[in-house]
């Protein structure tokens, strides 16, 4: 069984920066697909950004320039590294795994972007 730990969040001014991170235990961790996803309130849940075991990502259009998401291998873990950031950025987010056709997620930490 996977299981997904992320921190990081908390309240931010407009403008500023937060590194989010996610421990994954339970699995080879350099075999996988790991994402980042938010949910605003009232809104669906998006995609914000991939990388992949051979270290290919994709982002969102809404957080391209501002947002980068990387991995450590030896640490098992995935970062979220979020600059310049925005009151629309506002949300919870979540580490998700993917490996195998099976696909896990943590219980998400929450960014508020706010002055």
């Amino acid at each position: 069984q996977v299981q997904l730990v992320e921190s990081g969040g908390g309240l931010v001014q407009p403008g500023g920066s937060l590194r989010l991170s996610c421990v994954a235990s339970g699995s080879d961790f350099s075999i996988n697909t790991m994402g980042w996803y938010r949910r605003a309130p009232g809104k669906l849940r998006e995609r914000v950004a991939v990388i992949t075991s051979d270290y290919f990502t994709d982002y969102a259009d809404s957080v391209k320039g501002r947002f980068t998401i990387s991995r450590d291998n030896a640490k098992n873990t995935v970062y979220l590294q979020m600059n310049s950031l925005k009151p629309e950025d506002t949300a919870a987010y979540y580490c998700k795994y993917t490996a195998q056709g099976m696909a896990y997620w943590g219980k998400g930490t929450l960014v508020t972007v706010s002055s």
